[in-house]
């Protein structure tokens, strides 16, 4: 036996119970990990309320990252043998000390990358490569909005747009984070709750706009978002921190200039293999040439994952925060 935390149904912090589970031996193309460290993503928090339905339902036990070492791999798994460590994003059963895992999904860890940046950096990072290099390639010249500029994506965001020579706008949710995003390489930062966001954009921008939006808040800053925007400029819409857009007609878009949006999701662009390798090699990178600066400013034991849960949704947090087994 060993343990994970299970939730039975939607709530608050108070459903992630920890229970004991039977993990088993690994089926074909399976493998069988011990984890060492457990990253904690909005996207949890999502599961565990609701916002999104888990693919299998409840019972659940939730998370999405991890690293850790195999144990043991099942039949036809090659490349991979007891005692590598990995590391994967999605699916869903990091929340526990050991699991069963495609072994397809698992990426080896190179020697110079802890487990504890890995697991804090993996499926964000892995979000913000598929934002920057992908949904939208940032180049130098852009001018780029990036909202949660302070939060563990944000950051890593911010950071890598502002080495690939973009001008960066970050968005905040409090004065107090204000320093922390002109610490990633902001060059201008916004305080949403307390200045009119759109008319320092349009201020910075001369009157232009940006040319994209990466907006994980949602609710609170639509439809001001679209005005922040450049004529043809990209709404890149990839998390609802409070809560869904409403509905409106496409017509919109015409109407603020023939925008763009997209609804992106990181395990569409890395389904296939060769895509997950491509885009894990290429964050390894940026992690080794300093482009991308992780911080886990808090670890918690496994136990403890409703405190990371109420930290995170009340948006109380700086950089990323990794539970460990």
């Amino acid at each position: 036996m060993t343990n994970a935390i299970k939730i039975d149904g939607t709530g608050g912090p108070e459903v992630n119970q920890w229970v004991d589970v039977e993990v088993g031996a690994p089926g074909p193309g399976m493998a069988r990990m011990r984890h060492t460290a457990i990253g904690v993503n909005f996207i949890d928090i999502y599961y565990r309320k609701g916002v999104y339905p888990p693919p299998n339902g409840f019972p659940l036990i939730n998370g999405q990252e991890g690293a850790g070492v195999v144990t043991a791999v099942g039949d036809g798994v090659t490349g991979l043998t007891p005692g590598d460590r990995v590391v994967y994003q999605g699916p869903l059963g990091a929340y526990a000390e050991e699991r069963l895992i495609a072994a397809d999904k698992l990426i080896k860890l190179p020697e110079d990358l802890d487990d504890a940046t890995a697991a804090a950096v993996f499926l964000k990072g892995l979000t913000v490569q598929t934002l920057l290099r992908r949904v939208f390639k940032v180049e130098r010249g852009h001018t780029i909005l990036f909202y949660a500029a302070a939060g563990a994506v944000g950051t890593l965001g911010c950071q890598w747009a502002h080495a690939l020579g973009a001008t960066v706008i970050g968005l905040v949710g409090s004065d107090d984070k204000i320093p922390v995003a002109k610490d990633n390489h902001c060059d201008h930062v916004i305080n949403f709750r307390k200045d009119d966001f759109v008319a320092r954009v349009k201020e910075i921008t001369k009157g232009e706009g940006v040319d994209v939006v990466y907006d994980s808040i949602g609710k609170d800053t639509f439809p001001a978002t679209l005005d922040c925007l450049k004529p043809m400029g990209m709404w890149v819409d990839f998390g609802y921190a409070s809560g869904m857009p409403p509905p409106f007609s496409i017509s919109l878009l015409q109407q603020k200039g023939s925008l763009f949006v997209t609804r992106p999701t990181v395990s569409t662009y890395v389904a296939k293999r060769p895509a997950l390798e491509a885009s894990a090699h290429e964050l390894f990178d940026a992690l080794r040439s300093g482009k991308v600066r992780p911080v886990v400013s808090r670890k918690l034991p496994l136990k403890e994952v409703a405190e990371a849960h109420r930290a995170i949704e009340g948006r109380e947090t700086v950089g990323a925060t990794v539970l460990v087994p």
